[in-house]
């Protein structure tokens, strides 16, 4: 039995304040405004929160990019377009911050795998080793899962069901040395690209094949990142009903749980957040991660908490 809290990484530097932002997304708040969400609805005693961990420094970011890539966004404020997040140097700590709490989660989790470990970040799966890119100033998995590599030569794998396709792993294959020893080639990056039932069916192949590189030892931890945006009635992607996105929660932790019962060991896991965009009513994508949070907890640690999620329609303007 995992114990009962989901250990978190948050430290409030990890996120800016939401009514500072400037811009289309809430994304740089996400963290920040789960913890509060989390609050309001009196849920945040099932976490564990551990904000004792230092930022990232210079030189880790190095791992997944250019220096000058790195340089110009520390010392220069300059970024890709691509980002589409004003540079400011609250920004640019938060950014050291967030990426440092996806490393000690998962650094947290192979040393201490009874614990589910958890990482409110979001903004790491477009980055590119030369540019950021759709609101992801740097390639935090790559980064995260390199130094753990470093320290300890393990191999994770993510699977990741935001609703984009996250390009960073495989962008990074050609320029990061052994990257391929860190992040599965075979199941590391498991994105979904279909609809509804398709959906699930192709998650579940997945799941088979990140099961056999398990029990085989090739992969020693998972990274769950269920994006929000994967739901039919996010802004910019649009995937799968209400039901079949607590399915899909349903699906993988059932799946942690039967992996351990058979392979007889505690498998470490790290749970993430990364995309979800409703101008309309943010509160139903902080639903939707609470909907998953409160599934793990559950079925993992042994919880019995009664939350009903909390997703409305979207509401399309009609241009007259």
């Amino acid at each position: 039995m995992k114990r009962s809290k989901l250990h978190t990484f948050y430290n409030p530097k990890m996120a800016l304040d939401p009514e500072n932002l400037t811009g289309y997304t809430q994304t740089p708040a996400k963290p920040r405004l789960l913890m509060e969400y989390l609050e309001r609805k009196g849920l945040l005693e099932s976490f564990f929160l551990d904000g004792s961990f230092p930022p990232l420094l210079r030189e880790d970011f190095y791992i997944a990019h250019t220096k000058e890539m790195v340089d110009n966004f520390f010392d220069k404020g300059k970024t890709s377009k691509l980002l589409r997040i004003k540079w400011t140097p609250e920004y640019a700590e938060s950014v050291t911050y967030e990426n440092a709490s996806l490393y000690y989660a998962i650094r947290y989790a192979v040393q201490n795998p009874e614990e589910v470990c958890f990482s409110p970040s979001s903004a790491f799966h477009h980055a590119n080793p030369t540019r950021s890119a759709l609101l992801c100033a740097f390639s935090g998995q790559v980064i995260a899962s390199m130094k753990v590599y470093y320290e300890f030569g393990l191999c994770g794998a993510y699977i990741d069901l935001d609703g984009h396709y996250g390009n960073s792993i495989d962008n990074s294959r050609d320029f990061v040395p052994e990257i391929d020893k860190a992040i599965s080639p075979v199941c590391g990056n498991i994105n979904i690209i279909a609809r509804h039932q398709v959906y699930i069916e192709e998650l579940k192949a997945n799941l088979k094949i990140l099961r056999n590189e398990i029990l085989e030892n090739r992969v020693h931890y998972i990274v769950f990142c269920h994006g929000a945006d994967s739901h039919e009635w996010d802004e910019l992607a649009s995937q799968v009903s209400t039901e079949e996105w607590t399915e899909c929660s349903r699906l993988v932790y059932t799946f942690v749980l039967d992996l351990q019962k058979e392979a007889n060991k505690q498998i470490p896991l790290i749970l993430t957040l990364f995309g979800g965009y409703r101008r309309d009513d943010y509160n139903s994508v902080l639903s939707l991660h609470t909907t998953d949070l409160v599934t793990c907890l559950n079925i993992l640690c042994g919880r019995k908490i009664n939350y009903i999620t909390e997703v409305s329609p979207r509401i399309i303007s009609k241009v007259s």
